[in-house]
Parts: C-alpha cells; sequence; structure tokens
C-alpha cells in the first residue's frame, strides 16, 4: 500500500504581510513559511495509517514551488515520511486551482498510490477546489472535511457538515481524503526524525518531467489576481453613554437611521 499527501507551503500565520508594489500579491522575502495547517492534519494522519500497520505503507509527500518549499518536504521527512516529490518550475509558480490539481494529478498517476490526502483547504487561498479537481482528475472517489477515518479493505469516514451536523461515508481504493482541522493530534520532529529525513530522497520533478510543459503556465490560468489590497480603515467608532437601556434604544436609533432596521 502506498499513501500520498499533497502539502502547500504557506506564510508563517505570524508573518507580517506587506502587499507587493504592484498590488498582484504579497512580498514573499524576508518573511518565514510553514506547511499549510490543514495539510499537517493530513499528513499525520497518514503516518498514523502507517505505524498502525507496522510502518508498511510507504507516505510519499509531494509539493509544489520554488526553493523554499524543500525546507517543508525535509519537515515532513522528519516527521517520518519516507519520500518526496518536489514539483519546481517556474510556470508552477502560483498556479491556480485547477493547475495546481492537474500537476499533482500527474504525480498521482505516476506513483499510483492507494489512499491521497491532502487539507481541506490552503490558509492562504482559502478555495477547498484542488481536492475535488484532483480526484476528478484521477477517476477517484474523494471525501472533503473529513473528521474521522478508518481505515481496512475499504475505508470509512465522518465528514462535518454545516451546523456540527456529521455524515459517515465508505469509500472503495483508491481515493482521495480532504481532511478538516483536528482531525488528529499532529506530532513534532524529533531529533532522531531530523536526522534521518537527510538521507530521506527529495526527487525534484519540472512540468516537462510530467509531461505538462506550456500546459499549466500563466497563459493557461483559469483565474488570476487582479488586486491584492488591506481592507479600507474605517473612520472610527462612536462611543455611546448612558444606561443599559439608554445605550440600546441610541443603538436602535442608529441601526434605523442607516435603513438596516
Amino acid at each position: 500500500m502506498k499513501l500520498m499527501v499533497c502539502l502547500k507551503q504557506v506564510p508563517h500565520q505570524d508573518a507580517r504581510l506587506d502587499v507587493r508594489s504592484d498590488g498582484t500579491w504579497i512580498q514573499e522575502d524576508n518573511i518565514k513559511f510553514e506547511i499549510n495547517s490543514y495539510d499537517t492534519f493530513a499528513l499525520e494522519e497518514a503516518l498514523r495509517v502507517k505505524d498502525a500497520n507496522g510502518g508498511s505503507p510507504e507516505v510519499v509527500v509531494v509539493s509544489i514551488g520554488p526553493e523554499r518549499v524543500t525546507q517543508a518536504l525535509r519537515t515532513a521527512l522528519g516527521m517520518g515520511a519516507d519520500r518526496a516529490v518536489h514539483v519546481k518550475d517556474a510556470d508552477a509558480d502560483g498556479v491556480d486551482a485547477l493547475g495546481a490539481a492537474k500537476i499533482l494529478a500527474a504525480v498521482a498517476k505516476a506513483e499510483s498510490p492507494d489512499v491521497v490526502f491532502m487539507g481541506l483547504m490552503s490558509d492562504d487561498g482559502n478555495f477547498a477546489a484542488v481536492g475535488p479537481m484532483l480526484a476528478e482528475l484521477l477517476g477517484v472517489p474523494h471525501a472533503t472535511s473529513v473528521v474521522k477515518v478508518s481505515m481496512d479493505a475499504a475505508i470509512t469516514v465522518e465528514r462535518e457538515l454545516e451546523a456540527g451536523a456529521l455524515e459517515v461515508v465508505e469509500l472503495s481504493k483508491p481515493a482521495l481524503l480532504a481532511v478538516q482541522t483536528g482531525l488528529n493530534q499532529v506530532r513534532y520532529a524529533s531529533l532522531k526524525g531530523i536526522m534521518a529525513a537527510k538521507k530521506k530522497p527529495i526527487e525534484t520533478k519540472s512540468l516537462a518531467d510530467l509531461g505538462l510543459a506550456g500546459q499549466v503556465g500563466a497563459a493557461s490560468r483559469r483565474v488570476k489576481i487582479e488586486k491584492v489590497y488591506p481592507p479600507p480603515k474605517g473612520t472610527g467608532a462612536e462611543l455611546l453613554k448612558g444606561s443599559t437601556d439608554e445605550v440600546v434604544g441610541k443603538v436602535l436609533g442608529k441601526i434605523k437611521e442607516l435603513g438596516l432596521l
């Protein structure tokens, strides 16, 4: 059995984000990056399947991006993944959801995993579109918002629905699972794991290697970011004084003035 985990490197949650002068994206120089939080739960779940089976399923981590992505892959290898695939190509930088799905599909077709694990969405994009697109390109069943996984001959998962409701779904293998945060408790890479990760292979592939040259570059993107900008600052707040009843009355008056009531 083989498990493939899709990882994305995103800006660190505590990084200060400034917009580029051309307004197309954030300035990425001199900020820290980390593995997308949703993807850490996907990796942990794959590693738990490996642990439960005596280390027999191979766990392959895959990521798309520039040279700095190697750091995220090394972290995943330090946590227990067996090897990594790094898709590094200038035309792959900043791909939209469909482009990312096409790249990951090409890797998955070469790897033939029994299960593809990935996060529900990325912290920087929040589209939650790559998972379903990837499953469709691979022609495999999938489940999103997964909060519990049971894996035997078939795969049984619990999905989180609106208002906290849960849905139980059974999928045949091969399958794709896009997991929700809180699925498990993510482990830290041990010192032993970090040292071992230095000897684990990271295979670098270009779009040409995957048969995708000229297919996912800037010219073929379906989604283009026109402008990124911080939200406009408000004009300030008005403080309402008086007793509780007086303040409530003033609030209702303001709402009526704005035509919201």
